[in-house]
């Protein structure tokens, strides 16, 4: 099939086996409290210059999330965050997977990437990971690569053997979009939440683990140096979806911006 993806087209093609399988999993218990160091210095770029400020990445299609540590940066950071809106947290009652449609498909119409010719899960991989590989007679389904996890700062070397040490994360859960509102969505834009780049990182597989459903209130990354990044990200997928999240976790939100 014909791609159209502009950063797709510098990376090489080289042999590979079967497609990889990155489990989704989403959300967490309680906040870790590990001073891992984020990866990535100040400003816009990480070292290598691949993970972008998510100030500058406001539809996800730019890799990664790099640090946020200036006052000029943070003072935007709560700017985007003071947009959010808050409610009380619902049930869980009647939440599927499958409301949002199956998992990392193609035709999410309405956000970026959508109808490439691959789906959403490699595009993101895609997107992040350095040094990528693709199966043979594909330039779409990955199965290896180099990926710097903003969550945790560590670089793994993924190869498709050890799948789920790479997961790929809604920044916000979809359980949690469901008890904030989304259940009374149209299946079309649950599914363009489910597939939208802005709100997908290819991360640590165990960090993803941890997360579960939660909101910033009950986790947030290891890596302390990228939290306020993060939260900057929840706050943009929450503005475009027009989403509410719970008082606690805007109040999270605002104090890893904090100045």
């Amino acid at each position: 099939m014909t791609r159209h993806m502009g950063w797709g087209s510098r990376v090489r093609r080289t042999g590979g086996a079967a497609a990889v399988a990155v489990v989704l999993l989403a959300g967490c218990e309680s906040i870790p409290e590990a001073d891992v160091p984020a990866a990535g210095g100040s400003g816009g770029a990480a070292p290598d210059g691949h993970a972008v400020s998510p100030l500058d990445n406001p539809d996800g299609t730019r890799p990664g999330l790099a640090p946020l540590n200036d006052a000029k940066e943070r003072a935007a950071a709560a700017a985007v965050i003071d947009k959010v809106a808050t409610k009380g947290r619902g049930p869980k009652t009647g939440y599927d997977r499958d409301e949002y449609g199956y998992a990392w498909m193609d035709t999410a119409d309405g956000v970026p990437l959508a109808r490439n010719g691959c789906d959403t899960r490699n595009d993101v991989l895609q997107r992040d990971g350095q040094k990528v590989t693709f199966r043979s007679g594909s330039d779409c389904v990955v199965v290896s690569l180099t990926l710097v996890d903003p969550y945790t700062g560590k670089t793994i070397e993924w190869r498709k053997q050890k799948a789920a040490e790479v997961q790929v994360d809604h920044v916000i859960p979809l359980s949690y979009s469901w008890q904030l509102g989304a259940s009374r969505w149209s299946e079309s834009k649950r599914e363009q939440l489910a597939n939208d780049p802005l709100n997908l990182l290819p991360v640590d597989g165990g960090a993803n683990s941890a997360k579960r459903d939660s909101g910033p209130a009950s986790w947030l990354p290891p890596a302390k140096g990228i939290r306020c990044a993060y939260a900057v990200r929840f706050a943009q997928v929450a503005v475009k979806y027009e989403l509410p999240v719970t008082t606690a976790d805007k109040a999270a939100m605002r104090e890893q911006c904090r100045a």
